[in-house]
């Protein structure tokens, strides 16, 4: 039987957290579990029901009445994961300008943050996975066998995320998406509750002038460092 790993990788929006874990998951075989998926689904659900992100007690209440749950893609799916809320596959509903700022407006929480952490942590266990988000090695996975600060400079992240959207149809400028990208990283960084931080123990990662593919092999590269794989 093979031992298990548990990879935790934090970092700020726009890092290349989502697609990086992704294809890592699939390169190792490991289970990926994106965390900002269930944000975002909750974000969804406020919207649907009329609640505003930034209600507290609306939020959790939702929580509390409604499922959220993900799950491993079909196969020759594009996405790495599907979510549901209460059984409906919601996951190319996750990706619009309100769910991303309603994504962060629930995430700041603590009730949610708490509710969230149980559930993400019940999902890892046992497993081999590689999960991002913004405070996973602080309190989801603490005891990940490598965690993972994954960064990069605010104006390629935002450029990242303007041509995600674009290529959806989404329409925001270059500028708007870089206004943006700084208000979430100072509301991820500036909430009470797990703020985003790079941990003592993490191995810091900066893409800023890497592909996709040159981020896999650094990684897999102190995976087999640290005699993980």
């Amino acid at each position: 039987m093979k031992p298990i790993v548990q990879i935790a990788i934090d970092g700020p929006v726009g890092s290349g957290k989502s697609d990086i874990s992704a294809s890592l998951a699939t390169t190792l075989g490991f289970v990926f579990i994106y965390t900002g998926a269930m944000y975002r689904a909750l974000a969804l659900l406020c919207q649907q029901s009329g609640v505003d992100t930034k209600d507290a007690q609306g939020a959790l209440a939702l929580l509390s009445t409604h499922t959220i749950d993900l799950e491993p893609p079909l196969p020759d799916s594009k996405k790495p994961y599907r979510a549901f809320i209460d059984g409906k596959d919601v996951t190319e509903q996750l990706f619009t300008p309100d769910v991303d700022r309603g994504s962060s407006d629930v995430g700041v929480i603590p009730d949610v943050r708490k509710f969230m952490v149980r559930r993400q942590q019940e999902l890892a266990k046992g497993k081999s996975v590689i999960m991002e988000g913004r405070d996973i090695g602080l309190r989801v996975l603490p005891e990940a066998n490598l965690k993972i600060y994954l960064t990069a400079d605010p104006e390629e992240r935002a450029k990242r995320r303007y041509e995600q959207y674009r290529r959806k149809g989404t329409a925001k400028t270059l500028e708007e998406m870089i206004e943006d990208t700084k208000f979430r990283d100072a509301q991820d960084m500036s909430r009470v509750t797990d703020p985003l931080q790079k941990l003592p123990d993490a191995w810091e990662l900066d893409t800023t002038h890497m592909s996709q593919d040159d981020v896999i092999r650094a990684i897999i590269g102190e995976l087999k460092k640290r005699s993980l794989i």
